[in-house]
């Protein structure tokens, strides 16, 4: 199984055209980018600029009311045109009736088949998934759901390191499609730095999500798996009282994180082979 390692815009903004940070996420040795779908002036540029560098592309959608069906069905039909790899999902809101949860789920599945497009519902505050009491519930009621995993979310919601959710975790990992790799914290969704010695356990609980992933993916017989460091620009990432300046830097924050999980993926599929 390959990974591939996709590197988010989100976060870059402000550091140059949108042509400037393709090229850089190309030149970091990412093998595609994350991004909300382009308007339609930015469209043939953006598909032109992935095709130059060679890079992947994980489409990002975000549902709207009133009809939040109809607006993954329109907003999903578009992504195809773009070749994604798949596509990540902010699903619903968090206040929606689980009932209606399952019914926009198991419409958006078969979507989904329809389309020929694998989507991973994102584990997101403020959506339907954002805790996993409610994903379980969805998950066993909705066959062939996928998830973006983005577990820094649930620490937050349940303020822990998911020590009480093993059977939910299970049951996400098994149905994860897509990694959104951030380290959370029970007191917010992203830790100041995960380098700091300080968050040794929450990076440790993490990783071990992500082997728990990987393993997963592999025994489905999946031929890749996909990796995102997303970690987000100020307002996520910790910025000092009076000044507004960010704790660390956010791309070298990026380059660590998938550095070490390249080398831990490599690592487990190394005694997998022995």
């Amino acid at each position: 199984m390959k990974l591939k390692l996709i590197k988010a815009l989100w976060g870059m903004e402000g550091t140059g055209t949108l042509e400037e940070q393709v090229a850089r996420i190309a030149s970091a040795g990412y093998d595609g980018v994350e991004a909300p779908l382009p308007g339609p002036d930015d469209e043939q540029r953006f598909k032109e600029l992935l095709a130059s560098h060679k890079l992947d592309y994980v489409g990002m959608i975000f549902t709207e009311g009133p009809d939040h069906y109809a607006s993954f069905e329109a907003q999903l039909e578009r992504a195809t045109s773009f070749g994604p790899i798949h596509v990540t999902a902010h699903s619903l809101k968090d206040y929606v009736p689980l009932e209606e949860q399952i019914d926009y789920f198991r419409r958006a599945v078969q979507l989904e088949q329809q389309l020929g497009v694998k989507v991973g519902h994102e584990t997101h505050r403020g959506r339907a998934l954002f805790n996993p009491w409610d994903t379980g519930k969805v998950l066993n009621a909705v066959p062939g759901l996928g998830l973006t995993a983005d577990f820094s979310h649930w620490c937050c919601v349940t303020e822990s390191t998911l020590e009480h959710f093993e059977s939910e975790l299970d049951l996400a990992i098994a149905r994860t499609v897509h990694i959104h790799g951030r380290v959370g914290y029970a007191q917010g969704p992203q830790v100041p730095d995960p380098r700091a010695p300080e968050y040794a356990h929450e990076v440790a609980r993490h990783f071990d999500w992500w082997n728990r992933i990987a393993d997963a993916r592999q025994h489905a017989g999946a031929s890749e798996l996909t990796f995102t460091p997303e970690y987000g620009p100020p307002g996520y990432l910790h910025t000092l009282p009076f000044t507004n300046q960010p704790v660390t830097d956010l791309w070298q924050v990026c380059k660590w994180t998938v550095e070490q999980y390249r080398e831990n993926f490599e690592r487990t599929q190394s005694v997998r082979a022995t």
